[in-house]
């Protein structure tokens, strides 16, 4: 199953897949498509997506999701 898809590259990622399309002499579409194929089976193979930011910061309070107390003031 072919499909099109359309892509609005700033300045900086314009250079890079020209450099790649240069360096390895493929075409723009052979570098995108082996670029989501790498992504899809290292990054995300095995692995449930994450929450940006989720278990970045520690406030040595180990019940702060779960206790109703520390949430009271919090949000209105």
């Amino acid at each position: 199953m072919r499909s099109t898809v359309q892509a609005r590259l700033d300045e900086a990622s314009r250079r890079h897949l020209a450099q790649l399309v240069r360096n390895l002499g493929w075409s723009p579409s052979r570098v995108v498509r082996e670029a989501l194929r790498r992504m899809a089976s290292s990054q995300f193979a095995g692995r449930r997506p994450r929450i940006t930011g989720l278990g970045e910061f520690s406030s040595g309070i180990s019940d702060l999701g779960s206790n109703k107390k520390h949430l009271r003031g919090f949000g209105g």
